[in-house]
């Protein structure tokens, strides 16, 4: 196994950097655009994890739900402004019986299909985690996702001990498997673009530092450099995010602004609507300017789809009945006049 660790000492910002992406970051939340749905044979606790593209004039979203009856399921919502998002159709996925979870969606350009990225339940597995694909020629029709598939059909890939959260990100040569084991490690693997999506190899420690899960990575557009962000948890066990930037999906990983006091995004740095609802920031999503398997976002117009919550709503639950919300993040920027649920 190889391994990569992080840099020490560098900076938080620099003159290598975009002026949009340099620190410190600040925040305004929307109130909830989407949140648990009431009237249902298994009533919802919560929704979470989503990932969306915005593609042929509507957002595509799917996410987690986590209800009293089936616990781990992915939901997808289709609908043309932000402000619908609660009032559009829910449908819950079919590509598994049981659990499977944490999607993510992109269209991958060399087969001219959809992908959803998952993590499902396997039982006879050392790794009971396991990542997971669904292809679809429609993204709009949620019917149309090919049943679940394993990345890894034939036994877990040496050196792998745990891991979660799975995220794909292609560079012109080679599609990159990036996910975390909640011990401050996160964790890449490759294959040939050709071979995708199987033939993952090469398990690399990516990134070691204070962080937990949900680590996503994005080419910045007009750079030649990529973002990832992953969460982290105060010593209270409140949630925010981190972020880190490197020259290349293979590179090393410098902290860009990577503290509680001073978060990528976190009840330090987001301003909160009335009535205020989210003191946590957890497992989100930037919204890309495209919806390709080189996960592009533009620094300028950075909004971020996130799961939220209050702490006197998250205290004394049970993780699977927190009832986490979905909001969107806007940037506050000097000059930006961008107000949240812009196209991205």
């Amino acid at each position: 196994m190889q391994k990569a660790n992080e840099p020490r000492g560098m900076r938080r910002s620099g003159e290598d950097l975009p002026p949009e992406l340099r620190a410190p970051f600040s925040w305004q939340l929307s109130l909830p655009v989407l949140s648990p749905l009431k009237n249902s044979e298994d009533p919802c606790f919560s929704v979470k994890d989503p990932t969306v593209i915005y593609y042929q004039g509507r957002w595509h979203l799917f996410c987690t739900i986590r209800s009293a009856i089936r616990t781990h399921q992915i939901q997808y919502v289709s609908f043309d402004r932000w402000e619908n998002a609660n009032s559009a159709p829910h449908h819950n996925l079919c590509c598994r019986e049981d659990y499977f979870c944490a999607p993510q969606v992109f269209y991958f350009r060399p087969q001219k299909k959809w992908y959803l990225v998952y993590q499902v339940a396997e039982q006879d597995r050392n790794l009971k985690l396991q990542p997971a694909f669904s292809t679809s020629r429609h993204i709009a029709d949620p019917g149309s996702w090919s049943p679940a598939k394993l990345f890894f059909p034939d036994g877990d890939p040496k050196g792998a001990t745990k891991w979660i959260d799975f995220w794909v990100i292609c560079d012109p040569e080679r599609a990159y498997l990036f996910f975390t084991s909640l011990d401050g490690k996160m964790w890449r693997m490759w294959t040939p673009l050709k071979d995708f999506p199987y033939g993952f190899e090469h398990y690399q420690l990516a990134l070691e530092a204070d962080i937990f899960e949900a680590s996503h990575t994005y080419r910045l557009a007009g750079e030649d450099k990529y973002l990832t962000i992953v969460e982290a948890q105060g010593r209270t066990g409140r949630r925010y995010y981190k972020a880190y930037i490197a020259h290349g999906l293979e590179g090393k990983w410098r902290p860009l602004s990577d503290t509680q006091k001073h978060p990528f995004a976190g009840a330090a740095n987001v301003r909160q609507p009335e009535p205020p609802w989210a003191d946590n920031i957890s497992h989100g999503e930037l919204l890309r300017a495209g919806y390709d398997e080189r996960l592009t976002i533009e620094p300028a117009n950075l909004q971020f789809l996130v799961q939220g919550v209050s702490d006197k709503l998250k205290a004394g639950k049970n993780y699977g009945e927190i009832p986490w919300q979905l909001g969107l993040l806007t940037r506050i920027l000097k000059t930006s006049a961008r107000q949240p649920g812009h196209k991205a």
